[in-house]
């Protein structure tokens, strides 16, 4: 299922709970070997299959990533902050990023000495066009999806060559995630926002550079000489002299390259090569579903048939999500509750989200034909690749058995399943999202500016929902500095999606990063400031510490 976009530094910034009585797995490292062993070693080069290609390429600003793209990005470019191992948000490109009392005005002082890879310096100036282009107000970038990111910004302004201030709208305590958005918001350099072929002229601060790229073949990534940091023992980073990405559409398929030595390493969320991979003692996996997305069958409430409630209902209550699991997942990943993963402000053990039980669907089903005169029956778009398209015939399955009709429209690329979401070209679709931040950073996904129970103004709400509860908890959690209280509004907010069903939730997706033996350091380095690194993988996985034993 597609899409790992997601659009979101305070001290208070909030990592979670960390009790992992959920059936959390964590950052185990599950399978044989899974630990590094030894000091790293410079030099060399891996080859890494992807789940799929990004055939727009990467103008930050306008692109279109799921996970994918997201982990070439991360290969290229540095993002302003970045979260460390607690899910606290800290300062990265940026030496301190700090906020006056009520959270209105950020200064985000840069590092010092910092240069993009065409050996241009990293500066204010450059930094407040990047931010500009992101919101839509530099004129030579046209940003899609982030424009709506960023509206309660009001100016940003250079105070000095090394600073930059963000004034925004109203409080904003949760604004220093956005300045990371899921490792989406890397840094270009000014030659690449300029360039017409912004797309494909890569610039950045990051660990390598492109060397060269043919869309559907291969990526070519080599080492940045002059890369700004490096580890703690004074080695400069990265290790790796070359990365080179394929794309792979079949998790099986990748798992069988790297088994055959066909790839060094791999990225996965398919829970039966997950399985295989624990198994396999000739391979090291590195699995966390912390600060996770999560899988679910998205509805456009705009239109017939998920406009109804009942038909919502319906669907919920006669989906057997345990026998999904099961079939299609050995029972790998744990049920979601809601869109909130274990370690995530708002998560919820237990969200009120309707179990399976098909005498209320059928009497669902009655009152919508009842309410529309009409048998519930509705098309189900889901990526092409074989593993979801054997999933979404086992849920027309068990629909059908309850006497819902339902037509399967397979999509083969993931940028074609994102514009058919934005169109909102849909009734049903498989999707994936929402991993771990800030739970203000959904902001974007759910809210709307104009009055229920018109269809939502804002065309990033894919579902097109648009519900005064849900829109309010939005806005007072965005607002709130106190943690504590925004931690129940987002809780709130979990059940409001339980009794709406807008979204039918699926699993919280378990990622692993599998490998030969000879590959080590998929988490990275520590951060700057020495915090450990983050453990999600739902967004991609850092590559400076990447080393390979000889």
């Amino acid at each position: 299922m597609a899409l790992a976009m997601v659009l979101p530094l305070v001290a208070a910034a909030c990592g979670g709970d960390d009790d992992d009585s959920s059936g959390s797995t964590g950052t185990t490292g599950k399978g044989p070997n899974a630990a590094d062993v030894g000091k790293p070693v410079e030099g060399g080069s891996i080859t890494y299959g992807l789940e799929a290609e990004t055939t727009g390429g990467w103008c930050l600003a306008e692109a279109q990533l799921a996970i994918g793209g997201i982990q070439v990005a991360r290969t290229i470019y540095d993002t302003l902050t970045a979260p460390d191992k607690a899910g606290d948000i800290k300062p990265y490109l940026a030496q301190s990023v700090t906020s006056n009392p009520n959270a209105t005005e950020w200064t985000i002082k840069l590092r010092p000495n910092i240069k993009f890879s065409d050996g241009t310096a990293l500066d204010a100036t450059v930094v407040k066009n990047n931010l500009d282009a992101y919101r839509g107000t530099y004129t030579k970038r046209k940003p899609l999806l982030f424009i709506f990111v960023f509206k309660d910004i009001k100016s940003v302004d250079v105070v000095d060559p090394l600073t930059v201030k963000v004034t925004t709208a109203r409080p904003w305590p949760a604004f220093p995630w956005f300045l990371w958005s899921s490792a989406r918001l890397g840094i270009m350099g000014q030659a690449q926002l300029d360039a017409p072929n912004c797309n494909k002229k890569l610039i950045g601060t990051g660990p390598f550079t492109l060397k060269s790229w043919k869309v559907g073949d291969r990526f070519v990534a080599v080492k940045n000489p002059n890369y700004w940091q490096k580890d703690a023992d004074g080695n400069q980073l990265p290790y790796l002299d070359q990365i080179t990405y394929v794309p792979v559409e079949s998790g099986p398929d990748r798992l069988k390259a790297l088994q055959a030595g066909d790839f060094d390493a791999i990225h996965t969320s398919d829970s039966l090569s997950i399985e295989k991979i624990r198994a396999d003692s000739s391979l090291k996996g590195v699995e966390s579903d912390r600060f996770g997305e999560v899988t679910y069958n998205m509805l456009n409430a705009t239109k017939a048939p998920f406009d109804n409630q009942h038909a919502r209902n319906a669907i919920t209550y006669g989906l057997n999500r345990e026998a999904v699991n099961k079939a299609r997942a050995h029972d790998i990943p744990t049920l979601a509750q809601g869109p909130f993963a274990p370690g995530n402000v708002g998560y919820l053990k237990d969200a009120g989200f309707p179990e399976y039980n098909p005498d209320k669907a059928k009497s669902e089903l009655a009152a919508y034909k009842q309410e529309t005169g009409k048998d519930l029956s509705f098309t189900y778009t889901h990526s092409a690749d074989p593993d979801t398209t054997k999933t979404a015939e086992l849920q027309q399955q068990i629909w059908s058995q309850i006497g819902i009709k339902v037509n399967l429209r397979p999509v083969g690329d993931q940028s074609q399943l994102i514009n058919i979401a934005i169109g909102r070209d849909f009734q049903m679709i498989g999707w994936r999202n929402h991993p771990g931040a800030d739970p203000d950073t959904q902001y974007v996904w759910w809210h709307c500016d104009n009055a229920p129970p018109a269809a939502c103004d804002n065309p990033v709400n894919f579902g097109g929902f648009n519900d005064a509860n849900i829109n309010k908890f939005l806005d007072d959690g965005r607002v709130t500095l106190d943690e504590a209280k925004r931690a129940t509004i987002y809780e709130d907010l979990n059940r409001e999606f339980s009794k709406k069903l807008y979204d039918v939730w699926g699993s919280y997706v378990i990622w692993d990063i599998a490998s030969n033996k000879k590959v080590s350091g998929v988490l990275g380095p520590n951060l700057p400031d020495g915090s450990a690194p983050f453990e999600g993988l739902a967004t991609g996985h850092p590559v400076l510490g990447l080393w390979v034993s000889k």
